[in-house]
């Protein structure tokens, strides 16, 4: 009965043991699911440079600063993999277009990808990523993801 007993104990120490440590397994594998998809510091077009190492081979992502709040996935779907310029032009007093087609002109840019919310402002945002791609003479793949203010990506 002592062994029965001493062996129930210690299986119920190994679950123990055992949950705490899938606990943690499941913990750090969260972790590294939630990390930041952010590649490059600064992220505000007014901030970065026009020609650096990140940008080379870079598929850029032209985001709106309201979009990375409005959408829930905005880093695992939108950020991965891309180089983020960050921008809002009813708040900022400046002509995105120049230093964008500057950043696409000196550098070995990929793609363009615009996400941009359904707000009539962020239709600045998405023309001068236009005017900058057109004056930069590059033919490069483009597209435009507009978001919705619910959160959802509007066709």
């Amino acid at each position: 009965a002592l062994e029965r007993l001493c062996s129930e104990k210690n299986t119920k120490k190994k679950s123990i043991l055992e949950r705490v440590s899938e606990f943690m397994k499941n913990k750090e594998e969260k972790a590294k699911a939630e990390r930041s998809r952010l590649r490059q510091w600064p992220v505000q077009i007014k901030l970065l440079p026009v020609h650096a190492p990140f940008y080379e081979g870079a598929n850029l992502l032209i985001a709106a600063d309201c979009t990375a709040y409005a959408y829930a996935k905005f880093h695992d779907e939108f950020l991965k993999d891309r180089v983020v310029l960050v921008g809002c032009p009813k708040l900022d007093s400046t002509d995105y277009a120049v230093k964008l087609a500057e950043i696409i002109r000196r550098n070995e840019v990929q793609s363009i990808t615009v996400v941009r919310m359904v707000v009539p402002c962020c239709g600045g945002l998405e023309m001068a990523a236009k005017r900058a791609l057109e004056a930069s003479g590059k033919r490069l793949p483009w597209q435009v993801i507009t978001v919705g203010t619910d959160g959802t990506i509007r066709e």
